[in-house]
């Protein structure tokens, strides 16, 4: 982990104290609102940080913001590129690119719509997948490690607050 996280630790909470370190009397300020972004950003950057890792793992030029592209595609299956670009949010170029250093380095392929012969569907080849389900069994493990002290109904409450935090972010 980066220096930045180690540093943003420090701002969290003292033991025992109710405010994080750092910050003086605030009014007006929402404090559960302020703890929520707070403990966010620490996840978000250790996520950004893990994601490097685990794209390297599949391979070691892939970019780390293609691994969220491979999880899609192993949840649901070949899909048309536009169909990618608008489930990762981000635009048609920027899509062709990622595919394109994606297809030279082996982990996806692309193959015509049978639905419609002008469309292709692009799928992780055997390779990919196999590489990116090592990678993905090994970060569950990671999670299992991690949470081995928390009851198996706070898991799930977890993953349903922040499946509720990402279908609200939708909007």
């Amino acid at each position: 982990m980066g220096a930045d996280v180690h540093e943003y630790e420090n701002l969290r909470r003292p033991e025992g104290g109710d405010r994080p370190s750092g910050t003086g009397t605030e009014t007006g300020v929402d404090h559960e609102f302020l703890e929520l972004e707070r403990e966010l950003t620490l996840l978000f950057r250790r996520a950004r940080a893990r994601s490097g890792e685990m794209a390297r793992q599949v391979h070691p030029d892939l970019e780390p913001a293609a691994y969220g592209l491979l999880q899609r595609l192993e949840e649901s299956g070949p899909q048309r590129a536009t169909a990618l670009a608008a489930f990762i949010g981000v635009g048609k170029a920027t899509m062709s690119r990622q595919l394109r250093a994606l297809e030279d380095l082996g982990i996806v392929a692309r193959a015509p719509d049978p639905a419609d012969g002008r469309a292709w569907l692009v799928d992780l080849t055997e390779t990919g997948r196999s590489r990116f389900r090592a990678v993905r069994d090994a970060r569950r493990a990671r999670y299992v490690r991690q949470m081995a002290g928390w009851d198996r109904a706070e898991v799930a409450e977890l993953a349903r607050l922040i499946g509720r935090l990402n279908s609200d972010g939708e909007e």
